[in-house]
């Protein structure tokens, strides 16, 4: 396979592999839920980077559907790459703002995408997809990262969005009025995409001249290009009208014996005086129950991008963000087609919140129980992003849309990105987290529940209680303590009698073999990295 150059890709390609976990903050009174949770519908603030690998270990296989809306590079986004790439002359290259006279500018957003593009694809289920908005600026190189990222047999299709209702008089070559979404699966022969809704245009073109009992139909051609040894008999009409055969270079679609057998059955339209080509009658009663989706997504379809501008001035009427949106239809298209009723959506390039809006807008439809994961780097994702969310759950008393008015509902719980958990900084004793702020990080990551400090005993290295597993830590903020803090036989039998429930212990090591753990019910986990093992053992 052809693979993409760029220059930094080497420093790049396994950058995610160095990417170091992060802390995951709840902020309670940004969210809408009473308590935060990992497993909520989440905000996050933060670099997207740190704050996907950071999801890993809650959200590792389990996203049904990936939208992202990057920069489109166009040279006036005015962007930098900032990742902490090893080598400094690449820092010193990166870093800098990104503008139309930046040569390099189309390296530096590959540079960008190939290590989110990884990790989202780690995020994904088996089943999963992910879709890129894009325009020409960078979907020839958006093709190249997602071939080599997903394997280009993954490749959907790539879709043709009409972004404008009319064109602009003023463009100096062409008018664009379209936008691509580039779609990729995780496993194509694993990804079932769902049909659309039928709409009263494509019902209204079955009719019923005949009064045929079994209800309106549509005619369909009987002739057709492929090869067919049994599709060269001549046709006689009822009217008299005798068909030597089909039209030069085509073959009757069935064999002479089904032809008879779909006349008998009134099956076969011969036209008003009976003497048309014939033609099959396909009944509105028989076609499956959704339309199968097609590349060109018109605005009259999905609406179009003044038409996103006019929804969120009715989410916030006095004080409209400044910047260009999709429309939350857009996306919700995106999501029926590719989600079952309890799948989680998540959008890595937030923006104002929209796929939590298309998220929503496609439960009330459906009545389903998506999830969204919105992570958003700028510092407007409390007063935008998140503010967005909350007016489309609680309602806009001013909304003009009867369904933004009332509110759509749910919930969410917001997460600022927090310190990076190393190895080396509980080693070396150069960010050492007090007791309580590690417990709460390894109670959230490892069991996505929210941290109770109330419930907590530094003594026993009580951390909290899930129904299947009572968490301890053992571990102190000092570098010498933790040198020689280890998970011992007198620390086990010590542990409270959590009845039928296991131990999770986290402990920088242990001085216990398998038989002993097994024992005394202990599941344990190495500081800091085996938190993330954790997980699936508490879901199983």
């Amino acid at each position: 396979m052809p693979r993409l150059h760029f220059k930094g890709k080497v420093f790049v390609e396994n950058h995610h592999l160095a990417v170091p976990f992060h802390e995951l903050l709840p902020v309670r009174d940004k969210g809408l839920s009473e308590k935060a949770s990992l497993r909520d519908n989440l905000i996050v603030h933060g670099d997207n980077l740190a704050a996907l690998k950071s999801l890993l270990p809650t959200y590792h296989g389990k996203v049904k559907c990936v939208y992202i809306d990057p920069p489109y590079n166009t040279g006036n986004e005015g962007w930098a790459y900032n990742d902490n790439v090893n080598s400094p002359l690449m820092r010193d290259w990166l870093g800098r703002v990104v503008d139309r006279d930046d040569l390099t500018r189309h390296d530096k957003w590959c540079c960008m995408m190939m290590p989110r593009l990884k990790l989202l694809r780690e995020l994904l289920r088996e089943d999963g997809a992910i879709f890129v908005s894009i325009d020409d600026n960078e979907v020839h190189h958006l093709r190249g990262l997602m071939d080599e990222v997903f394997g280009e047999e993954n490749f959907v299709a790539t879709v043709i969005w009409e972004k404008v209702y009319s064109p602009k008089s003023s463009a100096k070559y062409f008018s664009e009025n379209h936008d691509f979404v580039v779609v990729y699966a995780k496993k194509k022969e694993s990804f079932k995409r769902n049909l659309l809704p039928r709409t009263a245009e494509a019902d209204a073109r079955y009719r019923n001249p005949d009064d045929d009992p079994r209800g309106p139909w549509k005619s369909s051609d009987l002739s057709a290009r492929n090869p067919y040894s049994r599709g060269t008999y001549p046709i006689t009409c009822p009217g008299g009208r005798i068909i030597d055969g089909p039209p030069p270079g085509r073959f009757w679609s069935v064999s002479e014996d089904s032809f008879r057998e779909l006349d008998r059955d009134n099956r076969i339209w011969w036209g008003s005086d009976e003497n048309q080509v014939p033609a099959v009658k396909r009944f509105l009663a028989e076609v499956q129950p959704g339309l199968v989706p097609e590349t060109i997504w018109t605005y009259k379809e999905v609406n179009h991008t003044q038409g996103a501008k006019k929804t969120l001035l009715q989410l916030f009427p006095d004080d409209l963000p400044d910047f260009t949106t999709k429309p939350f239809e857009l996306i919700q298209r995106m999501v029926s087609l590719s989600t079952d009723p309890d799948s989680i959506v998540l959008d890595s390039f937030a923006g104002s919140g929209t796929t939590a809006h298309a998220v929503l807008a496609q439960n009330r439809e459906d009545g389903g129980n998506r999830r969204f994961i919105l992570v958003e780097c700028e510092d407007y994702a409390d007063s935008i992003t998140a503010e967005r969310v909350r007016r489309v759950i609680q309602g806009v008393p001013g909304a003009k849309d009867d369904a933004l008015k009332a509110g759509l509902g749910g919930t969410f719980s917001y997460f600022e990105l927090g310190r990076p958990m190393q190895q080396e900084s509980l080693l070396d004793g150069s960010h050492l987290p007090s007791w309580e702020k590690l417990a709460g990080y390894i109670f959230f990551t490892a069991t996505g529940q929210e941290f109770d400090p109330a419930e907590t005993n530094p003594d026993t290295g009580f951390v909290g209680r899930t129904a299947s597993h009572d968490v301890f830590l053992f571990y102190q903020p000092d570098v010498e303590t933790l040198k020689s803090l280890a998970l011992s036989l007198a620390e086990a039998r010590a542990l409270p009698d959590g009845g039928s429930r296991r131990r999770l212990v986290f402990a920088p090591t242990k001085y216990l073999d398998r038989d002993f753990l097994h024992q005394y019910r202990i599941d344990f986990q190495q500081l800091p990295f085996q938190i993330y093992e954790a997980i699936d053992r508490l879901e199983r």
